[in-house]
């Protein structure tokens, strides 16, 4: 069985709160409890993270090393910014896909520059929890 590491970056905590009328009124929870039922059933095991700090980020990715088949990233707005992420996922060499709700390049200017794209596998924007099954099945 594969193993995922999901990890969810800056402001995701704040699903069904912050700006509904981008992200929707679904919350962090039901993300969560989406991802671990569509990775059952394509027989994926995954662990599910979230944190709003850039250091904490790069440290899960590190701790992937040798451990995680594959990682599904939404950094959030570190997406955007943080050459630390990308430098990490470089550094374990793990295939990862990107993930975003919303559509990055139908949003500000400065949301089309992905440092994340650089390395990953695959990116999917604009599909919701749907974008998270899609990166899922990447995996399977």
């Amino acid at each position: 069985m594969k193993k995922i590491l999901v990890i969810n970056g800056v402001n995701l905590n704040m699903l069904g709160i912050r700006e509904p009328d981008k992200y929707g009124s679904k919350t962090y929870a039901e993300l969560v409890k989406f991802i671990k039922s569509n990775a059952g059933q394509m027989g994926l095991k995954v662990t599910v993270v979230q944190s709003n700090h850039e250091g904490r980020i790069v440290d899960l990715i590190q701790s992937a090393y040798k451990k995680y088949d594959g990682i599904v990233i939404n950094a959030g707005a570190y997406t955007h910014t943080s050459i630390a992420i990308l430098d990490a996922l470089k550094a374990v060499d793990i295939p990862a896909v990107e993930v975003h709700l919303t559509d990055i390049y139908q949003r500000e200017e400065y949301r089309h520059v992905s440092y994340i794209s650089e390395v990953a596998k695959k990116t999917v924007c604009g599909k919701g929890f749907d974008g998270y099954r899609e990166a899922l099945e990447f995996f399977k």
